[in-house]
């Protein structure tokens, strides 16, 4: 599995190089991207995506770079057929549309979190969303003080995912000013500091019980593993729009057919 690493210089960037050169999952770098990035000795690095001389060789992309660089990331993977994983967040609703319009000519995988653990978080949070449906719901994500958006694109697929079981409901991001919170609206609060990877917790209470599901992150590790795990799912697939819960969903039907053999 060869990868273009877009954003390669950036944190999460050499996170997944360093795995790529451990050869995880088999996967090995192509090329990188990214303006602030040296020669390396291995690979090209190039400053921008057009100035990349030739994506032979490459099976897949996975971009951890900013949101505003999106555009010509999408043009870029069209032109050349070669499925995205776009671990980036923080789009403006004009990006996600022209994500949404690039996933009906490529295989693109697309999550606010590439953790496989927020994944289970998010449908525990559901199931226990729908079997209160009287309860009070929070969510509390916590980030190092780089990081750009808030709130994080994790805490947004948790109170959307929330609002598929609750239709009801919507999303109070920073609650501020006077007056009582309404039954239906699910707040969210971001905490900047220090160099924390990542904590959402989703809290749901009842006057008689209150409910606590919490992730943490403890490196980024786990998302760049979780790139990689997106990069091989994606390759072979028809175009469209993948997400963490298409991945494991292939991967549980794989099993049962396993099984049943």
């Amino acid at each position: 599995m060869n990868i273009l690493l877009n954003g390669i210089s950036g944190f999460m960037g050499r996170e997944v190089a360093k795995l790529c050169e451990n050869g995880y999952r088999g996967a090995s770098l192509v090329c990188g991207v990214d303006p602030n990035g040296e020669r390396n000795s291995n690979i090209e690095i190039f400053p921008s995506l057009d100035r990349v001389i030739s994506v032979d060789g490459v099976d897949c992309i996975i971009d951890f770079s900013h949101h505003s660089v999106t555009p010509a990331l999408l043009d870029f993977a069209v032109a050349n057929e070669l499925p995205l994983v776009l671990c980036t967040t923080g789009h403006t609703d004009e990006e996600i549309s022209l994500i949404q319009d690039a996933a009906r000519n490529i295989p693109l995988f697309y999550s606010g979190n590439m953790s496989v653990g927020i994944a289970l978080l998010i449908e525990l949070a559901k199931t226990t969303a729908a079997a209160l449906p009287e309860a009070e719901i929070e969510i509390i994500e916590k980030h190092h003080d780089r990081k750009i958006d808030a709130p994080s694109g994790t805490a947004l697929m948790l109170a959307n995912a929330i609002c598929e079981v609750r239709p009801e409901a919507y999303a109070n991001c920073g609650r501020s000013g006077q007056g009582k919170r309404t039954p239906d609206e699910i707040g969210i609060h971001s905490i900047r500091m220090g160099n924390i990877v990542g904590e959402h917790e989703v809290i749901i209470g009842t006057p008689s019980q209150t409910i606590s599901l919490k992730h943490e992150a403890h490196n980024r590790a786990l998302f760049a593993e979780g790139a990689i795990a997106a990069a091989d799912f994606l390759i072979g697939q028809l175009p469209g729009m993948y997400d963490m819960k298409s991945m494991l969903s292939t991967a549980k039907a794989e099993d049962t057919v396993i099984a049943a053999k």
